[in-house]
């Protein structure tokens, strides 16, 4: 699927729902453009670590672990201020 000049790809199971991986595509990408503000692919390639700690936050075994984007960068915003805090007391 293309979402703003980005491709991503999905493997699943012949019995699992497209459209259901279709949503979680688009989440994952909706979370990604609020967390880089209009994502781009330089974003994705110079943040790449960022950008595979969201999806760890988004899916949890190949399965949607929350749906709420608030809720996501949130803690995102919560474990980066205490990366910088434990870098700052080094």
């Amino acid at each position: 699927k293309r979402y703003a000049s980005l491709f991503f790809i999905a493997s699943i199971d012949p019995d699992d729902n497209e459209l259901i991986t279709l949503e979680i595509i688009h989440h994952f990408v909706e979370v990604l453009d609020k967390y880089f503000g209009n994502v781009c692919e330089l974003d994705l390639i110079f943040n790449f670590h960022k950008a595979y700690y969201i999806l760890d936050e988004v899916l949890l075994g190949g399965e949607l672990q929350e749906s709420s984007k608030k809720v996501i960068l949130k803690y995102i915003h919560t474990h980066e201020s205490l990366a910088e805090e434990s870098e700052a007391s080094s």
